[in-house]
Formats: C-alpha cells, structure tokens, sequence
C-alpha cells in the first residue's frame, strides 16, 4: 500500500491522493514525490483536527443539521493544512493550533452556506446544497452560528493579535462580497475588479490561516509577514484555478454544472480575458446572464466555449495561476530551509493541477 491509501482516513489525504494521481499522468513525478512527502508530514495533525472539526455539536435543530451537512461531506482542508504547516515553520502543533485551524475551515463553511443561499445554489461539493434540504434561513443561521464558534475558539487561545486579524479577514470578505454582489448582472470586464474580489473574497482567508499558525508557531513578524504574501497568492491562484475548471473541468469531479458562475452573474479570469480579446462576445454573455437557470441555450453554451478556447483565455487563467503559485513561493524564500517550507512549495505548485 502507497503512503497516501494509508493515510485516507481524512480528507486531506483524499486530496493529496487526488493530486497525486493527477501528477503522475502528466508525468509531474518530482511533485508526485513531494506530495507524498506531505502527506506524511502532516497526517497526524490533519487527523487531530479533523477530529476537532467533526466534534463540533450535533442536535436535532435544522440549523444543526444544515451545518453538519456541509462539515460532512469534508472538503479539501486546505486552509487548515495551511494552519499546521506555518505552525511547522516554528514550535509545531499544540491546543492553538488546533483551534485555528478548526476555526478557519468553519469560517470557510460557514460563507459556503451563506453563498449558497446568496447564489440559490443547488448543490454543494458534488451533492445536494444544505438548502435545498432544510431551506434557505436553516442555511443562513447555520453559516452563523458556525461563524460564532469559529470566533469562541481563536478567542480562547488568548492570542489578541489573531482575534482582531481574523475579525479585519472578515470584514474583507463581506466587503468583496458587496463588490460582488452589485456587480450580479452586469457585464464588468475590469480586471482589478475582478481581483478585489478574488484577493478579499478567497485569498484573505488563505492569509489569515497563514498569520494564524505562524503566531501559534511563536514565529517572529518578519516571518509571519512572509507567510501573509504566501497566503495571498495561493489564493489567487486557488480561485484562478476554480475560474478554469467552471469551464474545462468534469463535471463529475469539480462538483458543480458548468457556467455556474456566469449563470450566477459573476465575471470570472478567463471570460474577462476572452471579452478583451474578442469584444463581439459581449451579446453571447448578455445572453447567458439574463437567461434563467439551467436554461442557457446549448449553441449559446458552444459559442463562449469556442470563444474561450479561440482566444486561449483558458490558457492564459491557468499561466496566470502558476505565476500566483510561484510567487507564493518566493514569498517564503527569507525564511529558513525545512521540511515544512518544502511542503508549502508543494502546496502552491500542485494546487494548480488540481482538477476539482
């Protein structure tokens, strides 16, 4: 048995399973290598907090249930993973740490729910939404009440400076939300307002599971300011990764229908850079954007494909991204060489061939 099947017993290692497997068709056998590296680094802690993520309280209330639904069926764990291994980069994993990196995946579930209800998504990691199945204030106040236990905990480990991080994060977050949000609709080909909300919405969290393990880690500022930058860039190339797969992934792995987010009324990297570069595709988004929900017409659907391809705006999200992931990188070069800044080169460089 390989080292990453013996270690599946937690998402994570599903993950670093998957990616590895995708490494080694393309021949990326060097990555492959140092995936398997980091999922031994990290399998003990991942499995300790995935116990404290699973341990959160289970009761009868549709609110409880909306929340465990989504806790349920885990995700990738990444920003906790991110949490143990800025941790490494000092003292290691204690109570702290533990408790940031639970508080951070709830914080994560937590918009999941609320952008569900917001996007009136259907389904959520490959399967039905949390409110679809106990309604839309379940979803709304489980988002809630799993945003109140994340803050308990970081508030609990009596680290002032993280607290008030964490509460400037989601301030962030909800104000590229609102950017998001009175964009829905319109066709906005600005790039840098694109980037707001990617850099608030999806890479603030990234840098605050950053922040949050290298304090628990004892690590000085100048390294918790490193691993800050590391954090933003990984998440932009997390969410320009997310951006290609709406419309080169499968189906089957990446866990939503295709044009989500254009159906949605978000503009993403790759339809800015193909309106850019091919300007008549204007009507084609019009189209799409103002047609109902699952009702966007198939020639409609081949045309922006087409266009996409014919303009190589795909290709060019995913240069985009593996230039996010190498800066990430060289985010970390002041710090000292050890097996956890190893593993967080690994991180960045194989988050771009992930396939869901």
């Amino acid at each position: 048995m390989s080292l990453i099947a013996a270690v599946r017993d937690d998402s994570s290692s599903d993950v670093l399973a998957s990616l590895q497997a995708v490494c080694d068709s393309q021949g990326l056998g060097d990555l492959s290598a140092h995936l398997a590296d980091l999922a031994d680094l990290v399998k003990w802690d991942m499995s300790s907090l995935e116990q404290g993520i699973q341990s959160i309280p289970v009761g009868d209330s549709v609110v409880h249930k909306s929340a465990h639904h989504l806790l349920e069926i885990a995700g990738k764990r990444l920003r906790p993973m991110c949490v143990v291994l800025a941790s490494r980069l000092g003292q290691g994993l204690d109570e702290r740490t533990r408790e940031f990196g639970v508080a951070v995946e709830l914080v994560h579930c937590a918009t999941l729910l609320h952008d569900d209800v917001v996007d009136a998504g259907d389904q959520r990691r490959g399967v039905p939404a949390a409110r679809t199945l106990y309604g839309n204030a379940a979803s709304i106040f489980a988002g809630d009440w799993l945003l109140v236990d994340a803050l308990r905990r970081v508030r609990a480990a009596e680290m002032p400076d993280v607290l008030v991080r964490l509460l400037d994060i989601i301030d962030e977050m909800i104000f590229a939300e609102a950017i998001q949000l009175q964009n829905r609709g319109h066709i906005d080909a600005r790039m840098r307002t694109y980037m707001q909300v990617v850099e608030g919405k999806t890479a603030a969290l990234f840098r605050w599971a950053m922040f949050a393990g290298a304090r628990a880690g004892g690590l000085d500022d100048g390294a918790c300011k490193a691993l800050e930058k590391y954090g933003l860039h990984l998440g932009v190339a997390f969410q320009l990764i997310d951006d290609h797969l709406d419309y080169a992934g499968d189906r089957s792995t990446i866990g939503k229908s295709p044009f989500t987010d254009l159906r949605e009324g978000k503009m993403t990297h790759p339809v800015i850079v193909a309106l850019e570069r091919d300007p008549s595709l204007q009507p084609i988004l019009e189209e799409i954007i103002a047609s109902p929900i699952d009702a966007v017409p198939d020639n409609t659907k081949s045309k922006l494909l087409s266009a996409l391809h014919r303009t190589d705006a795909l290709q060019s999200t995913r240069e985009v991204a593996v230039r996010e992931a190498e800066a990430a990188c060289r985010a970390l070069q002041s710090l000292p060489d050890s097996r956890a800044r190893d593993a967080l080169f690994t991180v960045a460089r194989a988050t771009v061939h992930r396939e869901s």
